[in-house]
């Protein structure tokens, strides 16, 4: 007797992805928009962190960070990146593959405007992946820059921006008793998307 497909084919996998992540946001107890980062040095050395999703839509994933940092080198040598989400509550997994652009100067301005102020300091403060003498160091920078933007709007730093990856490849993977895994792929084929399924 054939046994039905788990996951169901669609024509555009951010549907799918909206599904599944609405259902996360109601059943994962911690951070159901946190995600893994994959970016990588021009010689090919992968570098991993967790950071939080600022957004989805038709277009792709935003996330935001100091263009400064690691990431943010790596980003500018090579731009091409994966994302990884695994909501353990649902036992389900998106991995996605795709090209990093910057979003433009007016959605960098409107998120960080969203930010609490505190946090909008800590942007101005923190030299992102740069070594420190002791945490001190940090505290001092952030009650400087409390100071300084008393009174005042805390504008963005220019070197504080965006990314959208644009996905090539999305997988969404659903765990199943021993090891009988469903996995499907969706490959983008100029302005269409092609499903299939693979073995777990």
């Amino acid at each position: 007797m054939a046994t039905p497909d788990l996951i169901p084919k669609v024509e555009d996998p951010m549907e799918l992805f909206e599904a599944w992540f609405q259902e996360a946001q109601t059943s994962e107890l911690n951070d159901p928009d946190a995600m893994s980062l994959a970016t990588s040095t021009p010689d090919g050395m992968p570098s991993l962190r967790m950071i939080l999703l600022k957004g989805h839509g038709p277009d792709g994933f935003a996330f935001y960070t100091n263009k400064e940092s690691k990431k943010g080198q790596q980003i500018a040598a090579n731009a091409r990146a994966a994302l990884c989400f695994h909501w353990k509550s649902l036992r389900r997994q998106v991995r996605v593959e795709g090209v990093l652009t910057e979003v433009s100067e007016h959605q960098a301005d409107t998120y960080f405007g969203s930010r609490s102020r505190e946090s909008q300091v800590a942007a101005w403060a923190s030299n992102q992946s740069r070594p420190m003498k002791d945490r001190d160091e940090f505290i001092e920078k952030f009650t400087s820059a409390t100071t300084k933007f008393d009174g005042k709007d805390v504008p963005r730093p220019k070197h504080w921006s965006g990314f959208l990856l644009t996905p090539g490849m999305i997988e969404f993977w659903l765990d199943q008793p021993h090891r009988m895994h469903d996995r499907l792929v969706y490959k983008k084929e100029g302005a269409q998307w092609s499903a299939e399924r693979v073995y777990p």
